[in-house]
């Protein structure tokens, strides 16, 4: 199949628009993001690696199902599903992560509670998701799903990224152990998550208004998972217990006043701590891939920080001890 640019100048000159474009920063995607003209201003042109079909297509789904909720998506301005176009409303440039590294701590608390205000909103779509009849409640972080993420960690971190597979009895210790945490939080899964809620993927548009964006993989999971998300993916010091505790409540009040059921705050504390031990892993095993495939080692600081984080979270719960024996054997390695 043709490049990316190649692709995308065929759509530009069909539309009569200029091929003059800026290649932007694609993160972790596997798809290729340009800054175009379009109708005299500009627009985000996103590309993908292969053809798709548009009425088929989870980010177009996930997108219309999102603005039918009010909630703070780009809009769609045109599609190519031959050539793997997506044309999109231009958010700018300022990247929520950027914003917070840079900012005063009483602004960052206020944008930090703004994004947890959107995923209470998120979990208020649920309905409407089943209700559209969207790709993303038919979804769910299934114990399946939960389990090949887990799965996808120990593969990527210990064989794809240090080259040294564990033994089998640390392999099988872990998966008895991944399998009872997976399944315990498939019995969770009950509302609508973005699945990759956390600062990258959220924008401050022209206007200084919060836009989600990467909300392709929406699917039903638990109430912490995008809360997990948000308060830990990408850290480099561990929050403190009282802070995280803090956040928690503040997201349980936001999700009473959008009329969603009330969560006992020290069993919502629990799933939160589980949600934490599978999604920091899970991203380990994605910073480790990143790292060692792609070449991508700036994610290679925010691995140790994920299994701090998730040894914290079992030792708090008191279980997997097996979790906590081999995870806390590659942080004291790093240390070494």
């Amino acid at each position: 199949m043709s490049s990316s640019t190649d692709r995308l100048n065929s759509f530009l000159a069909a539309r009569n628009e200029s091929t003059e474009v800026q290649l932007l920063t694609a993160d972790a995607s596997t798809r290729e993001y340009f800054r175009i003209p379009w109708n005299g201003e500009t627009a985000i042109a996103c590309v993908y690696p292969e053809p798709f079909d548009a009425a088929e297509q989870n980010y177009l789904d996930v997108t219309r199902l999102f603005l039918a909720a009010g909630l703070p998506v780009a809009e769609v301005f045109d599609v190519d599903g031959a050539l793997g176009v997506i044309v999109e409303e231009d958010l700018g440039d300022t990247i929520l992560r950027d914003v917070l590294g840079a900012g005063a701590t009483e602004d960052n608390a206020r944008l930090r509670n703004e994004a947890m205000a959107l995923i209470a909103r998120i979990q208020a779509t649920t309905a409407k998701a089943a209700e559209m009849q969207s790709v993303a409640s038919t979804l769910k972080f299934d114990t399946e799903k939960l389990l090949w993420e887990l799965n996808y960690f120990k593969t990527h971190y210990f064989t794809t990224y240090l080259g040294r597979p564990l033994s089998a009895e640390d392999d099988a210790a872990l998966t008895e152990e991944f399998e009872e945490l997976a399944g315990e939080l498939e019995g969770y899964a009950s509302v609508l998550c973005h699945r990759d809620f956390h600062t990258a993927n959220l924008m401050l548009d022209g206007k200084s208004r919060m836009r989600i964006i990467d909300h392709q993989d929406a699917r039903i999971g638990s109430p912490a998972y995008d809360l997990v998300s948000l308060l830990l993916d990408r850290i480099t010091e561990l929050p403190s217990r009282d802070w995280l505790a803090e956040q928690r409540r503040y997201f349980l009040k936001v999700r009473v006043t959008l009329g969603l059921g009330r969560l006992d705050e020290e069993e919502f504390a629990q799933e939160f701590r589980l949600q934490t031990i599978q999604r920091c892993l899970k991203a380990a095993g994605t910073f480790s891939f990143q790292s060692a495939t792609r070449g991508k080692t700036c994610f290679i600081p925010f691995i140790e920080p994920m299994f701090r984080i998730s040894i914290r979270g079992a030792e708090s719960l008191g279980r997997f001890p097996a979790i906590r024996r081999i995870i806390g054997r590659e942080v004291g390695a790093s240390q070494a």
